[in-house]
């Protein structure tokens, strides 16, 4: 059963792995409302259905994904594809690119010849600073402690 939330405007339902079991994961920081609702908006550009979601704090992401460390997955999103890679960070979202058609203007930029690193880079600085970017200034537990010291 998808995980629904509703907002002023709409509903937003991320499909799990139960529901699409076929489908690309991808893996986020659930508590961050900053990823929460950069994940909500892949949601509804999904119009197809290829994408599957599942928060890192779920014990399902270290029984089927045990390569993957907590720390990883503070780090940043993965999204791992039908056959098994992974894609990290800005990879995550390159490869995103080429599979959701409001992404597909991105593409060309992203995939730019020897541009990973800077994509990775920017990636980085956001995801290091997403809690606060949400308005967060300090962690409930330690969820989100990494990223404050």
């Amino acid at each position: 059963m998808p995980t629904c939330t509703t907002t002023a405007d709409s509903q937003v339902c991320l499909s799990s792995l139960k529901d699409r079991p076929d489908a690309d994961v991808v893996i986020y920081d659930g508590q961050c409302a900053f990823c929460t609702g950069q994940v909500e908006r892949l949601a509804r550009w999904d119009r197809r259905g290829r994408l599957s979601f599942l928060s890192l704090h779920d014990p399902i992401v270290a029984e089927r994904y045990p390569d993957l460390t907590r720390e990883q997955l503070m780090d940043q999103m993965y999204v791992i594809d039908q056959v098994g890679q992974r894609h990290g960070g800005a990879a995550a979202f390159r490869y995103l690119s080429r599979k959701l058609p409001r992404l597909w203007l991105l593409g060309p930029i992203m995939h730019i010849p020897f541009s990973l690193p800077l994509w990775q880079w920017c990636y980085r600085q956001v995801a290091k600073r997403r809690y606060r970017i949400a308005g967060k200034e300090a962690c409930d537990g330690d969820a989100c402690d990494v990223h404050f010291k």
